[in-house]
């Protein structure tokens, strides 16, 4: 392998270790602040010597501007495979979480150095707990998110209904949805796991489709049914994305 190697060049082959650490090299750097790129790189250097990633359709993510790039949930590891993805791609991504954390004193300096999003759960309403989330897009973050809220707990691992409170952003400024299938994760690190399962190593699969089409939805009052429609939309892409990664299949009862 050649310093001209980029981390588009391999789309869809299973990466190798070297490849792995070769990929790890061309993340986006700029704006990740000092603790957030700290635990960048010690997540990475883990997930290059326990997993091989397999990643495709990075070119939809736009190399600049508000985006929310919205991915199914399976494990504690999606963050860190998520962030991984969008790295390579070119934009730092940023996540919603809980704003207690902002009050811990290791995790609060990476959340802080990261520009993540906080999130008042005890809000009087859904748009004053996401008024970070729109104001971050608005100001032309990259924000990951999963639409679910929480892992899947179907058996076989297909996508959820989706929550409604995230496509407010989308819907309010405009800015694209980009889905994301992530798969392999929950073999890595399973939800009820106390470690992860780094022997032997696992394939993690990413891949990602073009935009989400909202543009009848955008700039219509947010109303319950605009915002399910919205929300379905996105979840439909996702699940439809994981199909092809997986090469079979939703169940119809599922």
């Amino acid at each position: 392998m050649t310093d001209r190697w980029t981390a588009l060049d391999l789309e869809g082959e299973l990466l190798t270790r070297r490849q792995m650490i070769a990929y790890g090299r061309r993340f986006a750097r700029a704006g990740r602040g000092a603790w957030y790129s700290f635990a960048i790189e010690v997540v990475w250097q883990f997930l290059a010597q326990t997993t091989r990633f397999r990643v495709r359709g990075s070119h939809h993510i736009p190399k600049s501007g508000g985006v929310l790039v919205a991915s199914n949930h399976l494990s504690f590891a999606d963050p860190a495979t998520l962030t991984a993805f969008c790295l390579a791609a070119g934009r730092v991504p940023r996540y919603l979480a809980k704003a207690s954390l902002w009050k811990l004193p290791v995790l609060g300096r990476v959340m802080r150095s990261g520009r993540h999003i906080p999130v008042y759960r005890g809000a009087a309403t859904a748009a004053e707990a996401y008024r970070d989330l729109v104001a971050s897009v608005r100001a032309g973050e990259c924000v990951a998110i999963f639409p679910e809220g929480t892992f899947s707990n179907d058996p076989d691992g297909w996508p959820m209904h989706g929550k409604t409170g995230v496509v407010r952003a989308a819907l309010e400024t405009g800015a694209p949805v980009i889905p994301v299938a992530n798969w392999g994760t929950h073999h890595l690190l399973p939800p009820t796991a106390k470690f992860p399962r780094a022997l032997p190593r696992k394939t993690v699969e990413l891949l990602a489709g073009p935009p989400v089409d909202l543009s009848d939805l955008v700039g219509r009052e947010l109303t319950r049914a605009v915002l399910e429609e919205a929300t379905a939309r996105i979840m439909a892409a996702i699940t439809e994305l994981l199909v092809s990664l997986r090469g079979e299949e939703r169940p119809a009862a599922a």
